[in-house]
């Protein structure tokens, strides 16, 4: 149907809100503002350019994408509609699409000094992925970077002062003592950063795809969302909620490191708790322990600048180890993602996964890692890219089946810190605040106490943390998301 004028001048009214909700940082309300001004007059391509923008910001590089290429199919010369495209292939580390998009962009704008920059950032990118491709060995000769590495033949130098791991046991002094030199933003000495990366890949890799948690009758357990290298919310977790230990554990639901710059120190001080007491501490993957993931929003960069490049094999060696899922006490169903593309997928599923492997871009290994609930019935594509959407059926379903009370799950920031859908049998938890330093959002942790299980959710607000801006590691074509 053909806008007329008056129709065209209030979708022109919604656009400006809808702008101003998203410089509020107010994601979801531009999209519906946007999405508005798209109904009344839908060959505006700065309408579906501006709704790809509020995408990337929610990390729906899937929506982003169909946004953007909706723009470009109404104005093959409008630049941006490429550029929000080329960035949404970006996000997924899709290079080659994204560089045929931002060679698009030079070729509109030739003179655009802006567009050249981010096009050979591209194409950097692209060589080196290039490279990495030619010079990368066979899977079947791969040998295991940990064993190349004897931590105990790395000296320490006299004026070395932070912690220090004595023999081989890693004890409560030590982390906490690291936990400070964390916070008064000192490095732990590579010797005892190797030692507990080391000791930690032994013992997940002797773990299950999913592990069966047990907590006995009276006593409490605790299940945080993602931290995203927000270290110093993280300390803020343990004096809410006490330090972990075998009387009071957690489980960390995955996306550990990334966005946050302070990932090394979130993931050290992880892996020590694990290490120190196995029973206080469990670790699932999420879909940013990975090295794709890793390469572009920060964290390898991180551990580059923090400890050296071998730190980023071994890392990208050890997510490889982490469990896919968890269940406590037979009742709750712990993941990262979501549920799956196919009805009946048991548990005994999960636990046949081999899991030792970056992640794949299909099966349930991605779904479970990718996925996130909508609130229609049935399955949907992902806002995301990658894995699917499903509804309050499909979660009902797999419950029935594998005899279950709740799906608990993380992956997605909310404003709360915790989303509560499909009739109370799904919550999606988050424990990231003010998520990138921008999104506003509070934090939240969820205990339970057995043996009712029943959940119980806490809130809690950002802490102040040193001037070194999120994604201060990442690529420099990150840029391109701001």
């Amino acid at each position: 149907m053909e806008a007329n004028s008056s129709t065209i001048s209030r979708a022109e009214e919604i656009k400006v809100l809808a702008n101003e909700a998203f410089k509020a940082h107010k994601y979801n309300q531009a999209i519906d503002l946007y999405t508005q001004a798209i109904e009344l007059n839908g060959q505006n391509a700065v309408y579906w350019a501006n709704r790809a923008f509020a995408h990337t910001k929610l990390e729906e590089y899937g929506s982003a994408i169909e946004d953007a290429s909706k723009a470009i199919e109404i104005d093959p010369q409008y630049s941006k509609g490429y550029y929000r495209r080329g960035a949404g292939y970006l996000a997924l580390g899709k290079f080659k699409e994204a560089l045929k998009d931002f060679q698009q962009v030079k070729k509109i704008r030739p003179n655009d000094p802006d567009a050249s920059k981010k096009l050979k950032e591209c194409e950097k990118a692209v060589m080196k992925l290039k490279f990495e491709e030619a010079i990368a060995a066979p899977v079947a000769e791969r040998r295991s970077v940990a064993e190349s590495i004897d931590f105990r033949s790395i000296e320490v130098e006299p004026n070395y002062t932070g912690a220090r791991i004595e023999g081989d046991t890693i004890t409560l002094d030590f982390v906490k003592k690291m936990m400070d030199d964390f916070k008064n933003e000192k490095r732990l000495h590579r010797r005892y950063a190797f030692q507990i990366v080391l000791q930690i890949r032994e013992m997940l890799q002797a773990l299950p795809s999913l592990v069966d948690i047990d907590v006995p009758e009276g006593k409490h357990f605790t299940v945080c969302g993602d931290v995203h290298g927000q270290f110093y919310d993280l300390v803020n977790i343990f004096q809410l909620n006490g330090l972990p230990s075998e009387d009071n554990p957690y489980l960390f639901n995955g996306d550990f490191v990334d966005r946050g710059s302070f990932s090394v120190e979130v993931i050290l001080t992880l892996f020590a708790f694990k290490c120190m007491c196995p029973s206080a501490m469990y670790l699932a993957r999420g879909n940013h322990e990975s090295k794709s993931m890793n390469k572009i929003y920060g964290f390898e960069g991180e551990v580059r600048a923090k400890l050296n490049d071998k730190f980023v094999e071994l890392f990208a060696e050890v997510f490889c180890c982490l469990p896919l899922a968890h269940v406590i006490n037979g009742k709750v169903f712990v993941v990262h993602g979501g549920l799956f593309s196919v009805d009946g997928v048991k548990l005994s599923d999960i636990r046949a996964i081999d899991r030792f492997c970056e992640p794949p871009e299909e099966g349930l290994m991605c779904e479970l890692l990718w996925s996130d609930p909508q609130p229609l019935p049935g399955r949907g594509p992902s806002k995301r890219g990658v894995g699917l959407s499903f509804g309050g059926d499909v979660t009902k379903r797999f419950l029935e089946e594998n005899k279950l009370d709740l799906v608990l799950r993380s992956h997605e920031v909310k404003d709360e810190g915790y989303e509560v859908e499909h009739d109370g049998k799904l919550i999606t938890v988050f424990s990231a605040p003010n998520y990138c330093d921008q999104m506003g959002n509070k934090g939240a942790f969820i205990r339970f106490t057995a043996p009712d299980m029943k959940p119980e959710i806490i809130t809690f607000s950002a802490v102040p943390h040193p001037q070194v801006k999120p994604m201060a590691y990442a690529n420099n074509f990150m840029g391109l998301f701001s």
